[in-house]
């Protein structure tokens, strides 16, 4: 199954348990691919070093590496602004349309 992490999704199952742990946790184990647009990647990171400084005991580095170096990084198709009712969600429902072999994708 392909799967595009929100933001928040990712966060909190890198800084918190439940559901987002078990996502991320099926990731690890090569139950889902996850897929991503450079944005997106710039974006976890982005968040990821605030959260970072709230919670120093967590070292997110090693497992954002881990999510850069394992998605699958895709070119989105191009969405207008107003395809979906938050603004800054677009980037993942770009990405979520993206299908292997056709135009946008890069694998």
């Amino acid at each position: 199954m392909r799967v595009v992490l929100d933001t928040n999704v990712l966060m909190s199952g890198i800084f918190f348990t439940g559901p987002p742990g078990r996502i991320l946790a099926a990731w690890t184990e090569g139950q889902l691919d996850l897929l991503a647009s450079v944005d997106v990647l710039t974006e976890y990171r982005r968040v990821a070093r605030r959260l970072a400084q709230r919670c120093p005991s967590i070292d997110v580095d090693p497992i954002l590496d881990l999510v850069v170096s394992k998605s699958r990084v895709v070119e989105p198709i191009p969405l207008p602004a107003d395809a979906c009712d938050d603004e800054d969600d677009v980037m993942f429902l770009a990405c979520a349309f993206v299908r292997p072999g056709t135009r946008g994708s890069t694998w």
